[in-house]
């Protein structure tokens, strides 16, 4: 549900706000520096990374497909992710998920096409928590060994590593055939007489076994391929709650039928079966939700957990992206989250959170330390991208966030979103442009991008399961425009378009900025709407803002329209002007992404004005040279 707020143009106006003086650096190159910078997260789809077949054919089988390996991060390709300005790789799809292609002969058992959405499955079905996808690795009895080889070389490379933790579910046949002699699996030792027991991993159906969705609309699982296992069954007695919380033995096809929904103490009437968290649990650090959750009896699930992200945090892990943690009881995020931060300050904490009225109960007594921010600015800057959104929202949307503006992650792609390229979004990976700039700029918030986005990937290929749009996260495929950039694995863009070079040097260009900057983890103030009231010809299309520190002072101008061009004399209020010691005179100012306008500000009678010229989609980020 997305919520709007309403205030007022002077509360507008007036908005300033900083970073949270809690707020450590975990940049390993940080260290050096005397302020904390903003972190860059780049999510790449490690099964895609590196495949460099271009075949692409729906369905297609791992030998017809290709698919990408641990070994395609080589030192030369992390070298340049780590030079596009990114401090954090988020490795998606590692642990190993429930897939169709066979691996029996390394002692995996088989999964079931009738239970596997696409023919690679869905990373987000785990099949075994104690191990990685042998899809990623050059030699699957080695797999482990080459994951961890992998996190040597990102730290080496000056990047951390994030991994999915899913919550909420695993694949609905889970094996756990890795896991630790002192662990249990998911699953071992349940009571499937009844629904619900606090200690049971699962919920259960009693009396009834499970039934394989009807299948509508000509789907077939492998598109009608003939497999062994493809017969329309899956052996399940009792049958278990789907993942997304199904209580039928026989779910929908839009259900997520491949997975099984996990039992945290929650009852079936929605009632807890664990501690409650203190009143005043929002104010207290994760030492003090330790120490609460300490000598507490708590379900079985929570502790498997917290062995299952200590065993990745032993194999170097830095921190995690947790699958649709809203689905989860936040008493539960408390006591993982703590005990991770108990181990490691600075642990990367990010979860997918989409409803609005819960952001700060999982930021504040969640202990999480980033959410996504989907349903604001991401909507807002979509809509904008479309071209029937107004830029008069994202003050508004700031506004709204102001007290947790650090904790909103921002990003204009992932795994679930359309790629802005795609006719079906913008049509045009340049739209995106001046909603990166806000996006990246806007706030002290960490941000992100997607693979294959700084090169203008459109995710156009029909991979099998599902529809074009996003780049498939559920079957073997090749990436086109990010495998040019890759260049037979040169990892220099030597097959790169002309234009597709441009795009990725304007993301290098504002990244490594963005990761230098004082400003940017400093102080924020809207000028748009004084600009609509004063500035002849400034409108709904454009967008400006102004970040500083004490060391910095950035004005940052947008246009996102795709024609039209301005010309206009940028106005700096006089309250702003006034806060920054300004006298009045002419100021140079630089700017920094491309360094080709030398404008300067104005400050006369005690208010400012630049003189800017903005072409189509152009940005500026100018900097006050005192």
């Amino acid at each position: 549900m997305k919520i709007i707020y309403s205030v007022s143009l002077a509360a507008i106006f007036l908005l300033s706000c900083g970073p949270d003086t809690k707020e450590s650096s975990t940049d390993e190159n940080e260290s050096s520096m005397k302020a904390p910078r903003k972190k860059v997260v780049y999510q790449v789809f490690t099964r895609l990374f590196g495949n460099t077949n271009t075949t692409n054919k729906p369905w297609g089988t791992l030998e017809e497909n290709g698919v990408g390996k641990f070994a395609d991060f080589s030192p030369k390709a992390l070298e340049e992710i780590r030079e596009l300005g990114v401090t954090h790789i988020w490795y998606t799809g590692v642990p190993h998920h429930a897939l169709v292609t066979d691996y029996s002969a390394y002692g995996i058992g088989q999964d079931d096409p009738d239970v596997v959405k696409g023919r690679a499955g869905s990373p987000y079905a785990v099949k075994d928590y104690y191990n990685v996808n042998p899809d990623l690795a050059l030699d699957p009895a080695n797999r482990l060994e080459e994951f961890r080889s992998l996190v040597e070389r990102t730290h080496e490379a000056g990047m951390k590593v994030l991994i999915d933790i899913v919550p909420n579910h695993v694949a609905r046949d889970y094996q756990g055939t890795s896991t630790p002699e002192a662990s249990e699996a998911f699953g071992v030792g349940d009571d499937t007489g009844v629904d619900y027991a606090r200690d049971n991993d699962f919920y259960y159906i009693p009396g009834q076994a499970f039934r394989v969705p009807d299948w509508r609309d000509g789907y077939e699982p492998l598109g009608g391929q003939s497999y062994p296992l493809a017969d329309h069954a899956f052996d399940e007695n009792p049958a278990k709650w789907t993942g997304n919380g199904s209580r039928l033995a026989q779910p929908d096809m839009n259900d997520w039928y491949e997975t099984v929904k996990l039992n945290y103490g929650v009852r079936p009437d929605g009632t807890h079966d664990f501690d409650s968290l203190p009143a005043n649990s929002e104010a207290l650090d994760y030492k003090a939700h330790y120490a609460f959750w300490k000598d507490r009896d708590v379900p079985k699930t929570w502790k498997k957990f917290r062995d299952i992200v200590s065993y990745w945090m032993d194999l170097g892990v830095d921190g995690f992206r947790y699958d649709m943690a809203e689905m989860v009881p936040v008493e539960f995020w408390s006591y993982l989250n703590s005990h991770i931060k108990m181990r490691d300050p600075e642990a990367f904490l990010l979860a997918e959170v989409y409803n609005p009225d819960l952001y700060r109960a999982y930021i504040q007594r969640g202990k999480m330390d980033y959410l996504y921010d989907k349903v604001e600015l991401y909507d807002s800057l979509k809509h904008i991208m479309k071209g029937y959104g107004w830029t008069d929202h994202i003050p508004v949307v700031q506004q709204g966030l102001a007290d947790i503006e650090h904790h909103m992650l921002h990003f204009l792609e992932n795994h679930d979103e359309q790629r802005i390229a795609s006719p079906e979004f913008a049509g045009d990976a340049r739209i995106g442009k001046p909603a990166m700039v806000v996006s990246a700029t806007l706030s002290t918030s960490p941000t992100m991008i997607y693979f294959g986005q700084e090169v203008g990937e459109p995710g156009a290929e029909d991979a099998g399961f599902g529809k074009p749009t996003r780049t498939s996260i559920f079957d073997y495929i090749g990436v086109p425009h990010h495998q040019r950039w890759m260049n037979d694995k040169q990892f220099d863009g030597g097959a790169s378009t002309a234009d597709e070079r441009a795009l990725r040097d304007f993301y290098q260009r504002l990244l490594r900025f963005v990761t230098k900057s004082d400003a940017l983890m400093g102080n924020y103030r809207d000028i748009h709407y004084y600009n609509k009231d004063h500035t002849p010809t400034y409108d709904h299309r454009v967008y400006s803002f102004v970040r500083w520190s004490d060391s910095e002072k950035l004005i940052i101008f947008c246009n996102f329209d795709t024609e039209a061009s301005y010309d206009l004399a940028l106005q700096v209020p006089e309250e702003l002007i006034q806060s920054w010691g300004l006298e009045d005179g002419q100021y140079p100012l630089t700017e920094m992404l491309y360094g080709e306008v030398d404008p300067k500000l104005k400050v006369e009678a005690g208010k400012g004005s630049v003189p800017v010229k903005l072409a189509p989609l152009e940005s500026v980020i100018l900097r006050l040279d005192e």
